[in-house]
């Protein structure tokens, strides 16, 4: 839709003074106080008619949707300058009304960069005759990756020192590093504006010569084939940045001359390509939210024809492994809700062929799984907790990993030696620090490599308290929040708490350690996670009664789990502060419209807030993918459910808590627009005189920061919003 707009550029913002706002208004402790005059913008409407299914939105800012040719552009157009010249003045205003706050900020940032080892390394892996290694260095941002031949004791050899190659870049990524089988290359991908489209390069590992051929526009992965020169890769859509085809590249050819081999044309699913733990399969994997088909090749015959192990049925998810004759598969078929474990020949793999290693659980959901020469290594999750199970081939063991925490995280590592022993994993909880342990399943002893050091000398585990409780939601359901605390805090109306949700995808965020979270804790804050429907806490139909049609159930329970610490003086309706990121802030945009009255206070990072435009409009990337978890609102039914909780649509003239939002201009998940069309429609419609702020970070996109440290500043300026509104601002 065309946008209108006006040649007056003095009428993009009218500006509303707030005297001595942030210091009058939050503290009461007047000796420490700074005054400060802050004038928030107020963004122009340009009123645009979107009409669907007979129902009609006027949207007064659809005029900052900016193309990414237009914010690519080296001469900016004149809508480009205004969305610009909004975003600035957002950030000035944020600048102006903190500013007092800088100082504190920096202390805090540097409190927490100590805890921190800078000169800190990975645990060695061994792969394919090499010890791998990541390393930081004291002063660098990025890290260095580099390995050894045999043995430990073996000099190192750098592959990528990162900190080099990101000088002149304000954001940087490295990664997809994918050695030759002969270890003689490598494929490295890079980013270098944030939007998760990678370059593909190749570096030759014996003389440190990067070749000129660069691959644009990849999701960043690699797959070498057996012959050492030829690799597969996966293109995005530069549009929609969906990964949608595989190409081939062999090596001394140009990338323009690359074999497309396949090309995922169902919008609704994205492709990749992957290789077997045992190298002798190249696969390529389709998948959307309910449905998914693989295809396998010989990995020595790259020029060879894929075969599909099976095709493609609706509601019908599978992932496939492969030990000796046999593909293993990780399915929902037959009505597993909670996913099986079987098996099926290589030579015949259909379905028809399919027979079961490990059956459906009610109770139990089946995450990963991991094969090893004489053992299956099992991922499950039950009553909500990680657990890993150790399976011989020959039967003669099967037995489970003790963990004995009320709540904790655990998980399998990579483990790419595949006649081994040994199975390294990880453990930490909220208050343990974070361990990498190799563990003998043969004769069951094990090693911890590495402990996760907190410096700084102020941490002692025993100062900390956590535990879960368990909430009665408003349809009866029982919902797990996790708690951790210092011991020294009393529980009581008036003790500050942060309550934390994401609860989409069937992603469950983990009971796991943060030295950063240790500055909240240290200041007398209860930090809450509440394992809300959306996730896959307590299995797969919990993940399931929180998406499409049952969407708002996320939302009601977050509400429940806040009215629950409030009812049982966990805290109180002043003290109570809530946090969610991406889809997690399209939950904070819900809770507000629904009861801002809980809160004190909210951050939502990189908000998906205009759900509605956003899944209407297939150009934006990412759309097309997620029919399957929110809907399609190009069907009438689910285009008035999507509008029913849409944060945007949903802006009321009520009061709201005070607010902290933040988006990075690049961001390819959740454009910058969604954010910033949200706060001016806040700005026009809320009654309070609440803080309401937004951050555009100019040089992110979604992940924030690319530099190590730089993401703690980030950090360090959240919780000094929240900090603030305790009047805690104080080392």
């Amino acid at each position: 839709m065309k946008i209108k707009s006006k040649k007056n550029e003095k009428d993009i913002l009218s500006n509303y003074t707030i005297k001595s706002y942030f210091c009058n208004r939050l503290f009461n402790d007047t000796k420490d106080m700074k005054s400060t005059d802050a004038q928030f913008p107020i963004a122009e409407k340009q009123p645009t008619k979107l009409e669907k299914h007979g129902d009609v939105r006027i949207d007064n800012y659809f005029w900052m949707r900016l193309t990414d040719a237009q914010k690519n552009a080296i001469v900016k157009d004149e809508q480009t300058q205004k969305v610009v010249d909004y975003l600035e003045a957002e950030n000035a205003y944020f600048d102006k009304v903190t500013a007092y706050t800088k100082e504190f900020q920096e202390d805090l940032f540097l409190e927490m960069k100590n805890r921190i080892k800078e000169d800190d390394s990975s645990v060695p892996y061994k792969d394919n005759g090499y010890y791998y290694i990541t390393r930081y260095e004291i002063g660098k941002q990025y890290p260095i990756y580099s390995r050894k031949k045999d043995h430990l004791e073996a000099p190192e050899k750098i592959l990528f020192d990162v900190n080099e190659h990101a000088e002149g870049f304000e954001y940087f990524q490295l990664g997809g590093l994918n050695v030759s089988p002969n270890n003689k290359l490598a494929v490295f991908a890079t980013d270098t504006v944030s939007r998760r489209q990678y370059f593909l390069r190749i570096k030759n590992l014996e003389t440190g010569e990067i070749y000129k051929d660069i691959i644009e526009n990849t999701s960043g992965g690699s797959v070498w084939a057996n012959d050492n020169k030829t690799f597969f890769y996966t293109k995005k859509n530069p549009e929609t940045l969906r990964s949608e085809k595989i190409f081939r590249h062999v090596l001394g050819t140009s990338a323009a001359e690359d074999v497309e081999i396949y090309h995922e044309k169902d919008l609704t699913f994205s492709t990749y390509v992957t290789k077997t733990k045992s190298d002798e399969y190249i696969i390529i994997g389709s998948q959307s939210t309910h449905s998914s088909e693989s295809q396998f090749l010989d990995a020595n015959n790259p020029t060879g024809k894929f075969k599909v192990i099976q095709k493609r049925e609706k509601e019908l998810e599978y992932d496939i492994s492969q030990y000796k004759e046999h593909f293993y598969i990780l399915t929902n078929k037959d009505g597993a809700t909670n996913f099986k474990l079987m098996k099926t020949p290589i030579s015949n793999p259909s379905k028809e062929n399919w027979v079961d290693v490990i059956s459906h659980r009610e109770e139990t959901l089946l995450e990963d799984f991991s094969i090893f020469k004489e053992y299956l290594v099992l991922e499950e999750r039950t009553n909500g907790l990680n657990k890993i199970r150790i399976k011989r081939w020959d039967e003669k063991e099967d037995y489970y990993l003790p963990f004995n925490e009320e709540t904790y995280s655990a998980g399998v590592f990579g483990n790419p030696e595949f006649d081994t022993d040994i199975i390294r994993y990880s453990y930490n909880s909220f208050t343990t620090p974070s361990s990498v342990i190799d563990f003998n399943m043969k004769d069951q002893s094990k090693d911890i490599k590495k402990e996760q050091a907190v410096l700084g000398g102020k941490f002692k585990k025993e100062n900390y308290t956590s535990k879960r409780v368990w909430v009665t939601a408003r349809d009866g359901k029982k919902v797990a929040i996790s708690l951790v605390y210092h011991k020294d805090t009393q529980l009581n109306k008036d003790t500050p708490l942060l309550q934390y949700a994401y609860g989409s995808y069937g992603h469950t965020v983990s009971d796991s350690f943060s030295t950063t979270r240790l500055s909240l804790l240290d200041r007398g804050f209860v930090f809450a996670l509440a394992h809300i429907r959306g996730s896959q806490y307590l299995g797969r139909e919990w993940y399931e009664d929180g998406k499409m049609f049952h969407k708002k159930n996320t939302f009601t329970d977050f509400v429940d789990c806040s009215k629950y610490l409030i009812d049982n003086a966990y805290t109180s309706a002043k003290h109570l502060y809530a946090m969610g990121g991406s889809a997690g802030g399209l939950l904070m945009g819900a809770v507000v419209n629904m009861n801002p009255e809980l809160y004190n206070g909210v951050i939502a990072a990189v908000p998906f807030v205009d759900v509605v435009s956003t899944m209407l409009d297939d150009s934006i990337p990412l759309t097309t993918g997620e029919y399957d978890e929110w809907g399609n609102p190009n069907n009438k039914d689910s285009y008035e459910y999507i509008k029913s909780y849409s944060p945007y649509d949903q802006v009321g003239a009520h009061e709201y808590p005070n607010m902290l939002i933040i988006t990075g201009y690049h961001d390819s998940q959740v454009q910058y627009w969604e954010p910033a069309k949200w706060v001016a429609k806040l700005r026009e419609l809320k009654t309070d005189t609440n803080l309401l702020m937004l951050h555009t970070n100019m040089d992110s996109g979604h992940g924030g920061a690319s530099g190590r440290f730089e993401a703690l500043k980030e950090t360090a300026e959240e919780f000094t919003f929240l900090l603030a509104l305790e009047n805690k601002l104080h080392l």
